[in-house]
């Protein structure tokens, strides 16, 4: 007797231990949708960009079938966190303030932080420079974190639901700089028509106390999936696909260092 009822329990220790494993092999990936070349949405509705095609990419190498889902960025670890999706795919920086309430894979890209500035205008940057200056940025980003702890006691510090928002205010001179990615900067402001008359001004900003150590997947803390996501982004670095991603929107390679 007591060695059926052990049977059991182990045939349905296994039978929960199956179901588990199936309901992983469907992740949810969440993104903003709205940060070319990064991830955005085209005339047609469907999602595109660097993070979209590597996330699709890590999905096939870990043997996951993925969904995406939308949410804007100020709402998206609230939107992990509630479980409306698995994993962030939305060029988040790994940062220790998101480690308390999120995990992190290893990177898969790092690029530097600069700002925008008009032509002719002689904004340098400095504090000097920047003394009574307007900057947009994208809120709750590590750029609007970085503007309050550096320069928040002498600039004004107009902060967007998205980086779009912050470029079309800079062209319409209603801030005099913006802060953002670099890459993200170039796609959607000085590679454009309007940005013509725009440029690059001071150094690249990379102190991983403000801009974190790269750009990760976040998962809730102590996801089952991480390990898998790991185990893909360098299984994708390794076998080419990672560097056929990469070159197809950049002339460099943005793992970086």
């Amino acid at each position: 007797m007591r060695k059926l009822l052990l049977a059991a329990v182990c045939a349905a220790a296994t039978i929960t231990f199956q179901a588990t494993a199936d309901e992983r092999t469907t992740v949810r990936l969440g993104t903003e949708g709205a940060y070319p070349p990064f991830n955005w949405i085209d005339e047609n509705g469907d999602l595109q960009g660097f993070d979209i095609e590597i996330g699709n990419a890590i999905c096939a190498a870990a043997g996951f079938e993925c969904t995406w889902v939308v949410q804007d960025w100020d709402g998206i670890i609230p939107g992990l966190l509630a479980k409306k999706y698995d994993a962030i795919v939305a060029s988040m920086s790994i940062t220790e303030e998101r480690r308390q309430k999120v995990d992190f894979t290893a990177k898969y890209y790092n690029t530097p932080a600069k700002f925008v500035r008009k032509k002719g205008s002689g904004i340098e940057i400095s504090r000097a420079g920047l003394d009574g200056k307007s900057v947009g940025v994208q809120r709750a980003t590590v750029h609007e974190n970085f503007l309050h702890d550096n320069y928040g006691d002498i600039i004004s510090i107009k902060a967007y639901a998205t980086q779009v928002e912050a470029n079309l205010d800079f062209m319409a001179g209603r801030v005099d700089l913006v802060l953002a990615d670099s890459l993200v900067l170039l796609e959607g402001l000085l590679g454009t028509p309007d940005g013509a008359d725009a440029e690059f001004v001071g150094p690249d900003f990379t102190d991983p106390r403000w801009f974190g150590e790269g750009v990760g997947i976040a998962v809730r803390k102590e996801e089952d999936i991480l390990a898998a996501l790991n185990q893909a982004i360098a299984d994708i670095r390794s076998d080419g696909t990672y560097q056929r991603i990469n070159d197809a929107y950049f002339a460099f390679d943005v793992y970086g260092d």
